[in-house]
């Protein structure tokens, strides 16, 4: 995205305020010239996603691009139970990342360690979760809305899920829908963007 913004508006400063995992879509924040070094302020910003886990067996990557790590369980929990779990994971929680990330560990993203099957043993995080509300439940999957704090892995939130359901789980689909106060119905897409420069 950033590549592709230097290129339509012709300007090399350009930045972004927060990365999107590959199977994620939605809004990104990105910011031009002067604008960039106000980086640190947008990182505090809450952000809100959409999206779709599927329960009943995990991966190493904790979405569907992975490879399984489980046998497949058909124990699914009913609605209210799943509602409960979900609720537990609320508030100021410790997350650890996933092994298939960008975050860095001794100057190394993590999926290069972890394509090369490296042992390394990673501090939790605290962040904030606001909500983390079931939408739609029809096993077995699950749509689910998060509202949480920068820094927050919703890979890990549906793996952790998982894990406490006992069935095992993973991230299937997930959007971006804000980002403080800034909402993806304001936004622009590319193509959008491309046009609205060439008729300057």
């Amino acid at each position: 995205i950033v590549s592709r913004i230097r290129k339509i508006l012709s300007i090399k400063k350009v930045g972004h305020f927060g990365t999107l995992d590959p199977i994620a879509t939605g809004l990104m924040l990105v910011a031009i010239g002067k604008a960039t070094k106000l980086f640190p302020f947008f990182l505090r910003y809450a952000k809100i996603y959409e999206g779709r886990i599927r329960l009943g067996i995990s991966t190493d990557t904790y979405d569907s691009e992975g490879q399984f790590t489980s046998k497949e369980s058909r124990d699914y929990p009913d609605k209210k139970k799943l509602a409960a779990s979900m609720k537990r994971f609320e508030g100021e929680i410790e997350q650890v990342s996933p092994p298939f990330s960008a975050k860095k560990y001794k100057g190394r993203p993590l999926y290069e360690l972890a394509r090369r099957r490296k042992i390394y043993k990673l501090k939790k995080n605290r962040v904030n979760v606001d909500f983390f509300r079931l939408k739609k439940y029809n096993p077995p999957l699950l749509d689910f809305t998060v509202k949480c704090s920068s820094g927050t892995y919703i890979r890990s939130l549906a793996h952790n899920l998982g894990q406490h359901l006992g069935c095992g789980a993973h991230l299937i689909q997930l959007r971006r829908t804000n980002i403080g106060d800034f909402s993806i119905t304001e936004s622009y897409t590319l193509e959008e963007i491309k046009k609205l420069t060439e008729q300057g």
